[in-house]
């Protein structure tokens, strides 16, 4: 057996042991030495297993004590459920439900659980700062000048060095820069569609691109989705006579936080080349992880130029500094020529302090860090909710990401919930914002990228009640 293999199974048994409550918070675990013996491993396959374990912020280790149980994962709760195959002629847009839940950032006293954007306490804001000044001091025209229309290269070269999950196949030449990723979609849409096309989305699915579908004169399928391995492969067969895209977050998905295995991926990549079908792979998620490693990408088995792979450092460091990008391999000169029609090229300034921080290890640094707040505000999140909310509930266990969704009892109507959680200071996002279809009413999105505080607690509990006092 091969040890890299191994350490991932030592790690299971243990982590299923504290999901059990074989082991309990606190308790002590064996020494790596121990585990050494015990599984008859080297001493870097008991490390790697408890390094696992770590990232999922399951034990800590305490200085010259050893390793200790820090968190329980284990669930009360189920599942969400599986929608059914919809299709939608756009007719049905929930813009009033989306305007209300923006309308609230007004004001700074209600708690933001709608909205998928990480609290700035869980952001390097100074050290972002300090890179802008450095950044500003040193570009020798101040940066007021224009970029080449394919975006700035040192940002382009830092993240094809970066991005190591492609395996190599992505060069700077690849990659155009963009304001955002879903500046990055609505490209790729416009380069790949003509109005009345349809294309193929995630159920439940992030609520902004049924919006971008709709403005440029799109119809959409929505495929079923599964909570845990994304999109459900035999669904999208059935349709792909009838699609001229899909659109898909392969990666923790937005709102299920589900992540499609790496043998799903290699087989829709291989679906869709048969087809001659594009897939424009939303990865804004995928830095994000609570496992190990970073999961692979449906753009590394992409040998026909199809997959459109876009991203951006908006969920994970700078949301305000719109910097995105997409390698949309064989359209890459119908995007470029797009970008020079709409906004020429993107600012100087903030590509360059992003290439800054990818170049020399800050955000990489950064976001070891912030995995490990979001795990552990996940885990709070799913234990607040088991604690407060009907026992009927079911709760989403994300892999990635910093999204909750929470599927409650039929009875329930989140859009009537939500005003009365507005009086309350407390703002969500309700489940009938992320379809076309009239459906996941009993539904909510919960971020969980906030600051972990009494308060949050309190709040989820408020939250709980009015969902109670609803059935």
């Amino acid at each position: 057996m091969k040890e890299n293999t191994l350490y991932t199974k030592i790690a299971r048994v243990i982590e299923e042991q504290i999901e059990n409550e074989t082991l309990k918070l606190g308790d002590k675990l064996p020494s790596i030495r121990e585990i050494r013996s015990f599984y008859n491993v080297s001493i870097n396959t008991a490390i790697q297993a408890y390094l696992e374990l770590e990232s999922k912020s399951l034990i800590e280790s305490r200085p010259k004590s050893g390793y200790f149980v820090s968190k329980t994962s284990r669930r009360k709760f189920s599942l969400p459920s599986i929608s059914k195959l919809q299709s939608s002629n756009n007719e049905k847009h929930p813009e009033d439900l989306i305007t209300k839940v923006f309308e609230t950032l007004r004001d700074k006293e209600i708690t933001q659980f709608s909205l998928g954007v990480p609290d700035k306490s869980l952001l390097p804001v100074a050290r972002l700062n300090k890179s802008t000044m450095q950044v500003l001091n040193r570009l020798e025209d101040g940066g007021i000048n224009y970029e080449p229309v394919q975006g700035n290269i040192n940002l382009r070269r830092t993240i094809a060095k970066w991005s190591l999950v492609l395996e190599g196949k992505v060069t700077e030449d690849d990659i155009v820069t963009t304001s955002g990723s879903m500046n990055s979609i609505f490209n790729c849409l416009m380069a790949v569609t003509k109005p009345g096309d349809t294309i193929a989305i995630e159920s439940p699915v992030y609520f902004g691109l049924p919006q971008i579908l709709g403005s440029l004169g799109l119809k959409a399928i929505e495929i079923p989705t599964h909570p845990v391995t994304g999109v459900e492969l035999d669904a999208l067969k059935k349709v792909l006579h009838k699609i001229s895209a899909c659109c898909f977050v392969t990666n923790f998905s937005n709102p299920l936080g589900c992540l499609m295995p790496e043998e799903h991926k290699k087989e829709l990549v291989k679906m869709l080349t048969a087809y001659d079908i594009p897939l424009i792979e939303d990865d804004i998620y995928g830095s994000l992880f609570f496992g190990s490693s970073r999961p692979t990408l449906c753009k590394t088995f992409d040998e026909a130029g199809i997959v459109m792979w876009c991203s951006s450092v908006s969920k994970s460091l700078a949301p305000g500094y719109r910097v995105g990008w997409v390698a949309p391999g064989k359209f890459k000169e119908k995007i470029i020529r797009q970008k020079l029609l709409q906004t020429i090229s993107t600012p100087t300034l903030y590509q360059e302090v992003i290439a800054d921080f990818l170049e020399f290890g800050r955000y990489d640094h950064h976001l070891r860090t912030f995995r490990k707040n979001l795990y552990a505000n996940c885990l709070q999140f799913q234990r607040a909710i088991e604690s407060y909310f009907p026992d009927n509930t079911k709760v989403s266990q994300p892999q990635g990401g910093f999204v909750l969704w929470i599927e409650l009892d039929k009875k329930i109507d989140t859009s009537e919930l939500y005003a009365t959680a507005l009086r309350q200071k407390i703002s969500f996002a309700p489940g009938r914002m992320f379809t076309l279809r009239d459906q996941y009413r009993n539904c909510m999105r919960l971020n969980f990228a906030l600051e972990w505080s009494e308060k949050l607690e309190r709040d989820l509990k408020k939250l709980g009640n009015i969902v109670k006092n609803a059935l």
